[in-house]
């Protein structure tokens, strides 16, 4: 069942629509048509109550202010381009330097833009045409993306587009997740798992060097389940340059073949989150900056802490447009960007002692 209802304005007197998604073992998700972001997803923990597990806002103006990209569908590049620069088929190219060290390109604007929308039976489906030349890249852009809700809580989203000129595309949705509920506290407690053998190095600047390395032995090693905060204090240069975890890590498995991302769980609230993709990493983020996010206040009135959130957010390697050896970023006119991303959620009820 998917019901709509208004949210708010944005500053230019867009209308954003709240679109709900409901099962019938209790769970629902809130998506707005701004950014397709994730704005709620309720589903009750282990003694019943009812439990928001991803973070967001109250209202649009939060949304548009804030710097954290809560829920939404982030492009046309996610992740970073070193520079901002890049060469494609001949072709210079110099996009905005808007990350927040100053060096390099991130994410893009489609978190900011509101998305046609409609819903058609079971499936909410967005979609979004960036003209040609928007934030330098090259190419009119055609961008749908879907979101459905199965009756097992598992909410998928498939994205596809197409371009009328080569370009470069990399989506993901950059959805925090806290398992414990708005409560302020910080995920560091919860337990994961990652299917990923290793990870895209990183120079000082958050940028790729090029070099993949191997997760075994570093603190990014999570084949083995733990608890993030195991390996906090650990004096591992990569962990430390990003004051937690913030890398790109790649997959076990075929990129374009659906595959187990991971698993996060909290054991205050009992619920597990199960993710899976097609695509061949994810950016696992221990939210290590939402203290210092542009706008004010989260959802019921919390203040985000340091760490208040996590990320599995599936995707290509940052920077793939500048090392040939990683996975191909780039897209032809005729083809069709395709990938598709689950995130399933669940908790066993208490059982009563007899």
């Amino acid at each position: 069942m998917i019901t709509s209802k208004p949210f708010g304005y944005t500053k230019s007197g867009h209308l954003v629509t709240a679109f709900e998604m409901r099962n019938s073992q209790g769970v629902t998700v809130r998506v707005l048509d701004l950014g397709c972001a994730i704005q709620s997803i309720l589903l009750l923990d282990r003694e019943g109550k009812e439990t928001d597990v991803v973070l967001g806002y109250e209202d649009v103006a939060s949304y548009e202010e804030g710097s954290c990209f809560y829920g939404a569908v982030v492009g046309r590049y996610a992740n970073r381009i070193k520079g901002g620069h890049f060469f494609l088929e001949g072709k210079e190219y110099q996009l905005e330097k808007n990350s927040p060290n100053g060096t390099n390109h991130i994410h893009g604007v489609f978190a900011q833009k509101v998305f046609e929308s409609k819903i058609e039976g079971e499936e909410l489906v967005f979609h979004y045409l960036s003209p040609d030349g928007e934030e330098g890249y090259p190419g009119n852009l055609s961008l749908t993306v879907t979101y459905t809700l199965s009756e097992d809580g598992a909410l998928t989203l498939e994205y596809e587009a197409t371009t009328d000129e080569t370009t470069v595309i990399n989506l993901t949705n950059h959805c925090y997740f806290n398992l414990n509920g708005h409560d302020g506290s910080t995920v560091l407690g919860h337990h994961v798992w990652l299917n990923c053998i290793a990870y895209t190095e990183y120079s000082d600047t958050f940028a790729p060097t090029g070099r993949i390395i191997p997760v075994e032995g570093t603190p990014l090693d999570f084949r083995n389940e733990h608890q993030m905060e195991r390996d906090w204090d650990s004096s591992y240069r990569q962990f430390r340059i990003c004051t937690g975890f913030d890398h790109n890590m790649i997959l076990d498995g075929k990129p374009g073949e659906l595959k187990p991302v991971g698993t996060a769980y909290s054991e205050q609230s009992g619920i597990c989150l199960r993710v899976f993709t097609t695509e061949p990493a994810i950016q696992f983020y221990s939210g290590n900056f939402i203290q210092f996010d542009n706008a004010p206040m989260g959802k019921y009135g919390i203040r985000y802490p340091k760490n208040g959130g996590l990320c599995m957010e599936a995707q290509h390697y940052p920077d793939s447009v500048n090392n040939p050896s990683f996975p191909s970023t780039v897209l032809h006119p005729g083809e069709t960007y395709h990938q598709k991303t689950i995130y399933q959620l669940s908790c066993p009820k208490k059982q009563n002692a007899n």
